[in-house]
């Protein structure tokens, strides 16, 4: 039997390098790639070598407007496990980006952020 791997996610943000630039420096990731993209957009790949997050932009795109959580097809968060979340979270508050809920639940700690845009990541380990 074949198992399908998750290779990458693509989303819309306001500033895919400003993007990208925060997730290197809060979890230690590499550009991948980085180019014009379609529709006159731009991407940003930002990940490890297995995995990645694609980050799109293009001219005139507007702000989201409804709450994902209450949107078919919404992003609600993405979630990234680490092996010491304090020291994530020091990046986090060091980046000045707003924290959200913290919870300590099987399988382990974990703690929620906002990016710019509003995009919700949950950070969990599972080795604390």
């Amino acid at each position: 039997m074949s198992i399908a791997i998750l290779e990458h996610t693509n989303f819309s943000v306001s500033d895919p390098k400003k993007t990208a630039q925060h997730l290197v420096d809060i979890f230690g990731w590499h550009i991948r790639w980085e180019g014009p993209s379609k529709s006159a957009g731009y991407s940003v790949h930002v990940g490890t070598d297995s995995a990645y997050l694609a980050l799109y932009a293009q001219p005139g795109m507007g702000k989201l407007t409804q709450d994902t959580y209450k949107t078919i097809g919404g992003l609600n968060h993405l979630a990234v496990v680490v092996d010491d979340i304090s020291v994530i979270e020091k990046r986090v508050r060091a980046a000045g980006l707003r924290m959200g809920d913290h919870y300590d639940y099987e399988p382990g700690p974990r703690f929620y952020f906002f990016d710019d845009d509003g995009i919700e990541y949950e950070v969990c380990s599972y080795s604390s």
